[in-house]
């Protein structure tokens, strides 16, 4: 008989046991194995049942149990020692704590957008461990926010150093925190939920700010052809470690947004705590809303483009509604910083302009206080991996009886239509706009940096490349998380100490445990597929706790090649089948739903997987998802990755891997390509080029790396020395852990951005009070007018010292002098630069070097400039240079900020120019 109505008991615990309502409220047992162990022992059973979940634990273990527990003097002191240090840990001094103005003032300053600067392990303070993902030095404290509390009582960014942002917002459309909050899809989200966790580590006082889904993502299983199946399992908020955000009174807060035709959408905020952290959710699921409006956030990444519109209109708009609430209501201290993860939640700047404009600003001076504050991170390196919507789409959600009055509709097209070179002029571009409401922006590596300042170059036409305003700070993974709790207890430390005996038995520990899950999990597929027990036995001779295993799992859209391993299936069956030196492989991955040619990526694989003769060494684990992930990093030996180059903007499961001693085989993309070492692993040789067909690009890599296995890598692992163990293998677990793990941290990559970019960013929005910003948007629509008559008119240049015939040799200065119309821009405007370095066969400068030149005369009859400087002649070589004007204000970011540029042209007079050969 089925119910008419669905709802959720929670249990009273007995006064003793009430600290366990706490600890499973704040999502820190997530990442802190005591408070973990502490759960399991309150019945084992019921936490597998539960799958690690102390929530739907606490709701499930009978009152009897509950009873003895709370006369159980044993575990009541557990629960104390748990419970105390859930405090110290929200309460105690933490990194942010610890820097000084003094440190911040060192850091990168308002040019910190620009592209430069490597990301590898910053400068200042220690590197953390490569297990506790934070560093915490003394100093400074920060109040605690009761977990589970719909109403906080301390502010976090109290104590805050005064150079340092007091609160930043932290917006993405996912976060994956943990499994028991399935509100992520693959990377991106995993990703955000490790930002927030190491922000917790450090004290950094960040607010997430996302989407709930009722149903999550998809469960993932497979038919009997292989054929992927998804399953939506609603979400219950109140069987979650949620909170619902209330008013003083109780009531719950309700969000509102006004859609075409003034239909409302309404939405209730969910709160959970990571750690220090607090993470609000969107949920429009409410009964003031009609059917259609309650479904916007059913699920992640569905619908078509109207719904996904509408899921970042709430994400955005609504997310920035739902912070100023909770504020509110907390006391938590107002974001200074606004940090968009991806495009998806770039309709946050566009609310906090309406803010400003309801308080009687202008749009420009809006604009620009907006854009000061604002960090923009992208994700993707190709133009397709972006939501982009239809001009009139976009535009009928945003009219005269739609969302964020006081902004007319052309002004929010304009900040997102791809008004450039290149782009499609009906198509409203999230990524676009997110770069235009952003001061600061970076990719995810350095190599996907350098790949999204060519992809966007056209929005700062008259510049090169390199000098697009997109720095990069390369992703990181949060150890505590991913790191297997034997891997944990040894600590970072012991690595470079521990006898090759020891270390080689934790990794064959690790991968024996990972053939008794994958056995397990895949006897679940099989019965799911209606296979009968009977037909099952072989699986208890699935994987071997002895062979070189080898891990891949990850989304499965095309460019990331499922299956380039079965490029030549007869080859790989004799690496699987080899008599002295076999390898065996474990897949997992979900295509998207409405991905069919992902689907089929996955039929293939798992039809090979299913062939008798090698169904014992290749696996495909339907479902991935965080409890997978946890299990299969630790127990492989090798992780693979083989992606189409430069197409992997930085992934992160060879790190979460690494973290645990497991060697990478990638391609040289995303991270891999700027840390790869051959202490550390092998890098899969690429057939990279515009001239090469796909299929035989795939060929030649797939060979590559069947070549790497058979030749390299299975020997290495098998060359086993007197004591029967492989030496120089575990020569490179070792260098794994020690070197490599602590470049991999998310505790580095949430410290780089609070250096190079939250900081900076905090900096300018005190600077852009509304005064300044008034007049920084006066100054760029001055300079915009102006701009069309600014030109190079003259350039003469004479060597120092002179030289027969005019040859230039090395040491020799070039002594410049050029002409310029500011069109009447005074000199402070702009800045007049000689740009030289070497030049290739084109003449196209490289490696350049800028140098200002200086104004020594007023304007002259014909109302030019004069500027002069001294060109040093430094290299040898094929040299060239060339001079350019910019504007120069010390409110910008950097040099290219407005996209504005004057190069010499066709008009202008040459009296010499200097090549060296």
């Amino acid at each position: 008989m089925k119910a008419i109505r669905r709802f959720s008991v929670r249990p009273v615990l007995p006064e003793p046991l009430r600290p366990l309502n706490r600890l499973a409220r704040n999502l820190r047992w997530s990442w802190h194995p005591e408070t973990r162990e502490l759960f399991e022992s309150v019945d084992p059973e019921g936490w597998r049942e539960s799958g690690g979940d102390p929530v739907r634990l606490l709701g499930a273990v009978p009152v009897s149990r509950l009873a003895d527990l709370a006369e159980d003097r044993s575990f009541l002191r557990r629960l104390t020692a748990a419970a105390d240090d859930l405090h110290d840990y929200l309460t105690g001094p933490r990194w942010y704590q610890g820097r000084t103005a003094a440190e911040d003032r060192a850091g990168p300053g308002p040019g910190a957008a620009a592209a430069s600067g490597a990301s590898g392990v910053p400068s200042g303070g220690s590197v953390p461990s490569v297990l506790s993902g934070a560093s915490v030095p003394s100093g400074g404290s920060v109040p605690s926010v009761p977990p589970g509390a719909s109403v906080p009582s301390a502010s976090p960014g109290a104590s805050v150093p005064s150079g340092l942002p007091a609160a930043i917002a932290y917006f993405s459309p996912e976060f994956g925190i943990t499994a028991a909050l399935p509100q992520y899809s693959g990377g991106l989200g995993i990703l955000a939920g490790d930002h927030l966790k190491a922000a917790s580590d450090l004290g950094v006082p960040l607010m997430g700010v996302g989407l709930l889904y009722r149903h999550g993502y998809f469960r993932q299983s497979l038919s009997r052809e292989g054929w992927q199946q998804e399953h939506y399992p609603v979400l219950d908020p109140n069987e979650l470690p949620l909170t619902q955000l209330s008013e003083a009174d109780g009531r719950p807060v309700r969000i509102p947004l006004t859609l075409p035709g003034g239909r409302p959408l309404h939405a209730r905020v969910w709160h959970a705590q990571v750690g220090r952290v607090p993470l609000l959710l969107l949920d429009s699921d409410v009964e003031e809303n009609g059917h259609g409006e309650r479904e916007v956030t059913d699920r992640l990444y569905g619908g078509g483009s109207e719904h996904r519109l509408l899921q970042e209109m709430l994400l955005g708009i609504g997310g920035v509604r739902a912070v100023r609430a909770y504020c509110r209501l907390t006391g938590h201290p107002d974001p200074e910083v606004f940090h968009t993860n991806e495009g998806h939640a770039g309709f946050q700047g566009l609310e906090r302009i309406r803010e400003l404009i309801a308080d009687g600003a202008d749009f420009g001076t809006a604009h620009e206080a907006v854009r000061a504050g604002t960090v923009f991170t992208t994700h993707t390196p190709v133009p397709a991996g972006i939501d982009r919507f239809d001009r009139e789409l976009v535009a009928r959600h945003f009219g005269d009886d739609a969302e964020l009055p006081g902004i007319e509709v052309e002004r929010v097209l304009a900040l997102g239509m791809e008004t450039y070179p290149g782009g499609e002029p009906n198509l409203f571009n999230m990524a676009v706009m997110g770069l235009r409401l952003a001061q600061r922006a970076n990719g995810v590596s350095t190599l996907h940096g350098r790949v999204s300042r060519e992809m966007f170059a056209g929005l700062w036409p008259g510049f090169d490349p390199e000098e697009v305003p997109i720095t990069s700070i390369t992703n990181g993974v949060h150890a505590p998380t991913w790191t297997a709790p034997e891997v944990t207890r040894l600590g970072a430390r012991q690595f470079g100490h521990l006898p090759d005996a020891e270390l080689w038995e934790l990794r064959r520990t690790l991968r024996k445990r990972l053939v008794t899950e994958v056995r397990q999990r895949l006897y679940d597929s099989w019965r799911q597929r209606g296979a009968g027990t009977a037909e099952l036995g072989w699986i208890d001779g699935v994987l071997d706790p002895g062979v070189l295993t080898i891990g891949f799992a990850r989304r499965v859209p095309s460019y990331k090649r499922l299956t380039l391993m079965l490029r030549d299936p007869d080859r790989l069956m004799e690496l699987l089948l080899h008599p002295e030196r076999p390898i065996q492989i474990v897949v997992a991955g979900k295509a998207h739903p409405a991905d069919d040619g992902g689907k089929r990526l996955v039929q293939e694989l798992v039809r090979f997987a299913d062939d008798p003769r090698v169904r014992h060494r290749l696996v495909f684990l339907p479902d991935y998802g965080m409890g997978m992930a946890q299990q299969l990093y630790p127990g492989c030996d090798v992780w693979l990755n083989n992606p189409l180059r430069p197409l992997e903007a930085c992934g992160t499961s060879g790190m979460k891997a690494a973290l645990n001693g497991c060697l990478n085989l990638s391609v040289l993309d995303g991270w891999w390509d700027e840390w790869y070492e051959p202490d550390f692993g092998w890098a899969i040789p690429t057939a990279d080029g515009d001239a090469i067909d796909e299929t035989r690009r795939d060929d030649l890599e797939a060979t590559a790396l069947y070549d790497l296995l058979e030749r390299r890598i299975a020997p290495r692992f098998y060359d086993r020395g007197p004591a029967g163990l492989p030496g120089r293998w575990i020569d490179m677990v070792r260098r794994t852990l020690t070197t490599l793990g602590p470049k991999v941290l998310a505790g580095r990559m949430v410290r780089e951005y609070v250096e190079r970019l939250y900081a900076p960013a905090a900096r300018s929005h005190r600077a852009l009070d509304p005064v300044a910003a008034a007049e920084l948007a006066t100054w760029k629509s001055r300079i915009r007018d102006a701009w069309p008559g600014v030109t190079v008119d003259h350039v003469e240049a004479q060597l120092i010292p002179p030289a027969p015939g005019g040859a230039a040799e090395l040491g020799s200065t070039l002594s410049l002098r050029v002409r310029v119309r500011l069109a009447g821009l005074a000199p402070a405007d702009v800045e007049v630069q000689a740009v030289a370095g070497r030049v290739d066969d084109t003449d196209r400068i490289t490696d350049a070097t800028h140098v200002p030149l200086k104004p020594t005369t007023g304007p002259d009859a014909e109302g030019r400039h004069l500027y002069e400087g001294p060109l040093a002649l430094d290299r040898t070589g094929p040299f060239g240079y060339t001079v350019r004007i910019l504007p120069t204000h010390h409110l910008l970011a950097s040099a290219a900020e407005l996209g504005l540029t004057a190069l010499p042209g066709d008009s202008m007079t040459e009296a010499a120019g200097v090549l060296m050969r």
